[in-house]
């Protein structure tokens, strides 16, 4: 909810839009807007991109490799979208500033911003005694990068007195499921940064969702046995929810397990940490996190 919004102003969005648009083909909050999405090259990125696209909205597609992106933005201007490549790695703080320069200078202002890019790592805490670098490879990916961009965005954002940032973060922030210390910990870092920043940046018209998603079929998760036969969402579906995220401008985008878990984790912790230990041996380690090299 926006308190900045005028009453009429309110009802138009947020009574009458989601109801009224679909039926009348009002355009979409989206269409006109410049969104950034990294991780853009394939799964949830490459989804968000033709779904923003097809809503009216330039698209400026950030991710590692050239090639992917390139394929993607075949694909958006086949739909009749609009987009942009700009290859980055995140985890390059001096690759990550330059590309907000050139961003800002090609494209002027980029109204809305979704960090999707992210690395997973399910590993216990047994196989990770020598391992700091799934925390500090998980934490420059999923945390640094991301408020590194956000911090060389949000002052355009802020003179301009609109924009809004979507996290892709994770259901576990409010599980707290073992063996995904380093995963985990990282996205529940943006998700609170985020939470604080928004607070900031509150008054300026420029917003935050946490999207706390629950298990997405993509390649992040193809690496983890115990998800094979596991319920997930397709990317489509995904990208659904960041489309909502990105018109709707919601504080956070949660499910019903996650909200429930999080309850319970308060009210109730040590039979919630009782639960979790005896459940999470069903679900052993799989072979490359007890030893396989990366």
């Amino acid at each position: 909810m926006n308190l900045l919004l005028t009453p009429r102003a309110f009802v138009r969005r947020h009574l009458l839009a989601p109801v009224l648009g679909p039926v009348l083909g009002l355009p979409s909050p989206l269409a006109g807007r410049t969104v950034l999405i990294t991780g853009a090259s394939s799964g949830i990125g490459e989804a968000t991109a033709l779904a923003v696209a097809a809503r009216g909205a330039t698209v400026l597609l950030v991710a590692r490799r050239r090639p992917d992106l390139d394929r993607v933005v075949r694909e958006v201007e086949e739909a009749g979208g609009t987009a942009y490549a700009y290859p980055c790695d995140l985890t390059d703080g001096q690759a990550v500033d330059a590309l907000v320069e050139t961003v800002l200078a090609e494209h002027g202002t980029v109204d809305m911003l979704v960090n999707n890019a992210g690395r997973s790592i399910r590993r216990s805490l047994e196989y990770s005694y020598d391992r700091m670098h799934d925390f500090e490879r998980t934490m420059a990916v999923n945390y640094f990068g991301p408020v590194r961009l956000i911090l060389g965005l949000m002052p355009a954002m802020r003179a301009q007195r609109f924009g809004h940032v979507v996290n892709v973060v994770t259901w576990g922030v409010q599980i707290k499921a073992p063996r995904f210390a380093a995963y985990i910990a990282s996205k529940t870092a943006l998700d609170t940064f985020a939470r604080i920043a928004g607070r900031e940046t509150y008054a300026d018209n420029v917003t935050f969702t946490n999207l706390r998603l629950s298990l997405v079929r993509t390649d992040m998760i193809s690496a983890t046995d115990a998800y094979e036969r596991s319920p997930a969402k397709t990317p489509e579906q995904a990208a659904a929810l960041v489309v909502r995220a990105l018109e709707d401008r919601p504080l956070t985008i949660s499910t019903a397990v996650g909200n429930l878990s999080e309850v319970l984790n308060l009210a109730a912790p040590r039979l919630m940490d009782a639960i979790a230990a005896t459940a999470s041996r069903r679900f052993p380690d799989s072979p490359a996190a007890r030893g396989a090299s990366d």
